[in-house]
């Protein structure tokens, strides 16, 4: 077995390698950026080498830096993770061309399933349901016209080298595919230095579902059962789980056995994932579509480990060594349910903006994972699992991924694994910058998650005015009275005997206006008994003045709480949703009516920037006249190009930006008349 390994890559599946690598007792390398000079990879590996500044392009993308850092170390084998270099066939090369072993495919199947297009026509081939396309070279924009329209509407454009959802635009008519395709191009020649594009029809209703497949080099390929991957944002995956609820047995077998045959057919081993887009109105079954191959490890593949017991990395490991697969394809199994969360740096109340910035706060549910070589240890804690790559008072880079960490959880049941997330989304605390934990447990509660009626337009159609929080019961509503009354009790007790208060010391206050989203609700606290609006409510709480988190029993129900102060009230999150709570003294709060309400500024008139980024381009200079919806700017933030719309008709005023300003967030970029 190897003595040695290289990580290249960084954050949550850097320390994810390193983990599996440790229990095998293989020594680790890892390589880093600036910005991650003091990531918690960097601190796991037994060696490090600083490999360049904090652009990718400077650091992660250089091979040479890669393999000089091997040589330097004594490395024997690289796994590139997922991303930067973990499907370029010239890295492979390089590594095979200095004797260095790849944790990875070879390097022919890289290169026929890496190419989206040349995938397409090697799939077709080999037999394997193709989406109906385009799959040669596209000139410009006008034959990219003439062939959608010979396709026929809606149709897809991505980029051939793309992956992650970067490259891709949805055209469903002609004026679509003519302000998309260029910007396409761009993101596949930016990303992945490629600007080549195919076309392809869109599937209306479609699933997103994947197999999972693992070979050795003796010619030995097994499929590991399938992942639902279709709740999608931007064509990024936002929830994975494994089995799906979609898929009967007959369906994964024809499934898994397509998928073995067109990897056998490019001599396919280590880990990889053949997607598919997967019809919902046909409940047979058989509408499946061969996507793409992803030739590396997957961002979800701990879902896969939670129900088969299988560790990926290992495998990879023992095959790039040389090792056959000690399992056979009746070996693989299905027990219980797992679901994996992504928890992004995004603000869902603010259309999923990107959020960079410093981790003020970050306490996870559970201890990161630590793979202890248990039977069950791949499930985490009680099957609740986090693999993360950030740390308390970190930063979250504008350079990488915005992912924060993944939320794994495994139950008996499908609703069990479910139930589990929302419980741990509640227990995790992340202050500093937007992130999505209220918006993937409102997800995980939602009536069609539950019953498993999923498509990748799944957000789009539940959510298309934008995401305002989870829906509250009137119970739920209730309880989160009893807990704010309690906490408003506690703190003004505490407050009772600070010194220097004029005059007595002050009364013990037991009865609150209580105001959640402007809604007055009655609270008394007294003698151990709680009542809200005349109603007894049974209510256990461990707060105390100053915490962040309340953990509380209230009429059976187990609740977690998050509490952060806001102005002259507070901000109560809990099951997807915050909550602007006010505690007003109930002899006093009659007096609130007399204040005078603070009215917003109007900003309509202005262009903000939504997010930090930098400007590609402004379309628009002083006295040109525009229309709703005509695009102003464009900037590009994380990888992707965001185009900024006029909400209005009106004339510009004044510019304040111009390509190649970096601006902060609420920045103004142009003003209106």
């Amino acid at each position: 077995m190897f003595k040695k390994i290289l990580i290249a890559n960084r954050g949550e599946i850097a320390r994810r390698v390193i983990k599996t690598a440790r229990r095998m007792g293989i020594q680790t390398v890892a390589v880093y950026s600036d910005a991650d000079a003091r990531a918690p990879f960097v601190l796991d590996a037994d060696e490090a080498v600083h490999i360049g500044p904090s652009p990718a392009a400077q650091s992660y993308l250089i091979a040479e830096k890669i393999i000089e850092a091997c040589k330097a170390t004594g490395a024997e084998a690289v796994h590139p993770g997922y991303g930067f270099l973990s499907e370029r066939t010239s890295f492979a090369e390089a590594l095979a061309a200095e004797g260095i072993a790849f944790i990875g495919p070879p390097v022919n199947a890289i290169a026929a399933m890496g190419d989206k297009i040349e995938s397409k026509k090697l799939a077709k081939e080999a037999g394997v349901n193709v989406v109906p396309g385009f799959v040669g070279e596209i000139e410009d924009t006008e034959h990219a016209v003439r062939i959608s329209d010979e396709i026929g509407y809606p149709v897809m454009m991505k980029a051939s080298a793309g992956g992650g959802g970067k490259g891709m635009r949805l055209a469903y008519d002609e004026k679509d595919v003519r302000e998309g395709f260029e910007a396409v191009k761009r993101e596949g020649l930016n990303s992945f230095g490629d600007d080549r594009v195919f076309i392809e029809k869109f599937i209306l209703n479609p699933r997103h579902i994947e197999i999972q497949i693992l070979g050795d080099q003796h010619g030995n390929v097994l499929y590991l059962n399938e992942r639902e991957c279709s709740i999608q944002r931007r064509h990024q995956k936002v929830v994975e789980e494994a089995p799906s609820p979609f898929v009967t047995p007959k369906m994964r077998k024809a499934m898994g056995e397509q998928c073995v045959a067109l990897s056998k057919a490019v001599g396919y081993y280590s880990a990889g994932t053949v997607e598919l887009i997967v019809s919902g109105a046909d409940p047979s079954g058989e509408s499946f579509y061969f996507l793409e191959m992803n030739t590396r490890l997957q961002v979800e593949h701990p879902v896969t480990e939670a129900i088969t017991g299988i560790d990926l990395v290992e495998q990879m490991i023992r095959v790039a060594y040389g090792e056959k697969l000690s399992i056979t394809q009746e070996d693989v199994k299905i027990d219980g349910w797992a679901i994996e969360n992504r928890v992004y740096a995004e603000d869902p109340y603010r259309g999923f903006l990107p959020s960079t910035g410093r981790l003020t706060s970050y306490k996870p549910p559970v201890e990161g994972w630590t793979d202890d070589g248990a039977e069950n240890g791949r499930r985490g804690v009680d099957g609740v699992r986090v693999d993360d790559g950030v740390y308390d008072g970190g930063e979250v880079s504008m350079f990488y991924d915005p992912m924060i960490a993944k939320l794994i959880t495994w139950g008996k049941t499908r609703d069990e694994a479910a139930d589990k997330q929302i419980a741990a989304l509640d227990r995790f605390e992340l202050e500093g910058l937007g992130h999505n934990i209220d918006f993937v447990s409102a997800i995980m509660q939602h009536p069609r998650f539950r019953s498993g009626e999923l498509t990748t337009g799944f957000i789009a159609e539940e959510y298309p005015d934008g995401f305002h929080g989870a829906s509250a019961s009137e119970d739920l509503i209730r309880k989160l009275c009893a807990v704010a009354g309690v906490v408003a009790t506690v703190n003004s007790e505490r407050a009772r005997y600070v010194d220097g208060q004029l005059g007595d010391n002050l009364p013990a206050i037991r009865a609150w206006q209580v105001s959640i989203d402007q809604q007055k609700h009655d609270v008394v606290v007294h003698n151990g008994t709680i009542t809200v609006d005349g109603t007894a409510m049974e209510l256990d709480t461990d707060y105390v003045p100053g915490a962040r988190m309340v953990l509380a029993k209230a009429d059976g129900e187990y609740l977690a709480v998050k509490i952060a102060k806001s102005g002259s009230g507070f901000k109560m999150t809990t099951r997807g949703a915050s909550h602007s709570v006010s505690c007003l003294p109930a002899h006093v709060a009659h007096l609130s009516a007399h204040m005078i309400e603070k009215i917003p500024p109007d900003l309509s008139k202005y262009l903000i920037c939504p997010m930090p980024g930098l400007i590609t381009a402004v379309h628009v200079e002083a006295g040109d006249k525009v229309e709703a919806g005509q695009p102003l700017a464009i900037v590009e933030a994380m990888k992707m190009e965001n185009i900024l719309r006029a909400e209005k008709s009106g004339t510009v005023k004044l510019v304040n930006a111009k390509a190649g300003d970096s601006l902060a967030v609420d920045a103004i970029i142009l003003e209106m008349e």
